[in-house]
């Protein structure tokens, strides 16, 4: 499951040793950065995040029993935490001091750029369309057995890929993708689309 080199490092950091969960950072931090900017597009927020993942890895490492990669671990941690941070960004505003008014830097006076924000936000048609195919889709997918349905929850609700899904279900890739693909079927044809 876990590879040796991070095996040993968790270990010592068990034992007490705080430069081994130095050397993880060091060793992973390029890696959750770059999960986190893919999420968020900012560089900021994604340095952040990858500093949230190794200060929660670091409170939850004594409780890691090595069932499946650290990578995997860690690429969990990283992208809820990245999911949470675009979240409040949506809901909350990031840069919330900047202003939809003044000219963009780079434009000169007579020429000033403005930032153009469209309206993305749904109709109220559409937000009940979309409430009720929500719905419809968690009821279907209650439905589907367990093998399917946690295949696909793991694959389109968690973003795993599918190496990872078949690590974390113990069994093969094969196996995975047809339990997604027969998954996705059901639900399709159980949905009515």
């Amino acid at each position: 499951m876990i590879n040796e080199e991070d095996r040993s490092l968790i270990e010592r950091f068990k034992a007490g040793d705080e430069t081994a969960f130095d050397r993880l950072v060091d060793k992973y931090s390029g890696r959750a950065y770059q999960i986190a900017y893919g999420i968020l597009g900012n560089r900021e927020d994604a340095e952040e995040v990858a500093q949230d993942t190794f200060v929660r890895m670091n409170r939850a490492l004594m409780n890691f029993r090595g069932d499946s990669e650290f990578t995997t671990w860690m690429y969990r941690i990283a992208t809820n935490l990245a999911k949470n941070k675009y979240r409040w960004n949506k809901c909350r505003g990031s840069k919330v001091n900047v202003s939809m008014q003044e000219p963009i830097e780079g434009g000169s006076e007579d020429q000033a750029l403005y930032i153009d924000v469209p309206d993305e936000r749904l109709t109220p048609d559409e937000k009940l369309l979309f409430g009720e195919l929500q719905r419809s889709t968690e009821q279907e997918l209650a439905k589907l057995p367990d093998n399917y349905r946690e295949a696909l929850v793991l694959r389109n609700v968690k973003e795993l890929s599918y190496e990872e899904i078949a690590e974390l279900l113990h069994c093969k890739l094969g196996t995975v993708k047809s339990r997604i693909a027969r998954g996705r079927e059901e639900l399709r044809r159980n949905l009515g689309l």
